[in-house]
């Protein structure tokens, strides 16, 4: 099992097209940085500024380089725009499983039906394409926007890490950590979200 970080992937359907992140991409998202920084409330990671979204991008790009990530910028296609940003992380081949996360979009494709599409065409090439046993995704326990959407993918809750990281204004948040495995997906779980999926 190997995952060739040089390589352009796109992952696309009808709704969504994900592309490799490139450092030019800041004229796309400075706007949700500048405009929409309330985005980051939740996040480990605070890109609500144009220097934020700066260092957001050349964070992503070095993780790549170091094999450890592979970020990917968002475009809807029914509305013909960027939306934002997700990524494959913490890549460990050797046991089958990553992460996905670092997800955000701007508001008004929150609740549109595009993050589905993306979630699924990066579980299906996680699954089919690169033989993944387990995906894992993370959330602050407050933001329950996102843990709501996370289930309603099909991901099961594993549990809590407490106090395992900083909000942007400096308190700390405990982590809700779920999953999907394989033969959940194969079993049932990816025709049930194909089927949520809206145009």
């Amino acid at each position: 099992m190997t995952f060739d970080f040089n390589q352009d992937i796109l992952l696309e359907n009808e709704r969504a097209l994900l592309r490799p992140l490139q450092e030019s991409d800041i004229i796309h998202l400075s706007p949700f940085a500048i405009h929409e920084p309330e985005i980051w409330t939740y996040s480990l990671v605070n890109a609500g500024s144009e220097a934020g979204m700066q260092e957001y991008i050349s964070q992503a790009l070095l993780g790549k380089v170091q094999k450890k990530e592979y970020p990917f910028i968002v475009f809807d296609k029914i509305i013909e725009s960027y939306a934002g940003s997700t990524r494959f992380y913490d890549i460990r081949l050797e046991s089958g499983c990553l992460q996905l996360g670092f997800t955000w979009y701007g508001k008004k494709y929150q609740g549109s039906g595009l993050n589905k599409h993306c979630k699924f065409l990066m579980l299906d090439f996680a699954f089919n394409s690169l033989n993944i046993t387990r995906v894992e995704l993370r959330a602050d326990t407050e933001n329950k926007r996102s843990i709501q959407a996370m289930k309603s993918l099909g991901c099961t809750v594993e549990g809590i890490l407490r106090s395992n990281g900083l909000r942007p204004d400096g308190t700390r948040r405990d982590s809700i950590i779920l999953s999907i495995l394989k033969s959940e997906w194969e079993n049932g779980l990816r025709d049930a979200l194909e089927k949520k999926l809206t145009y």
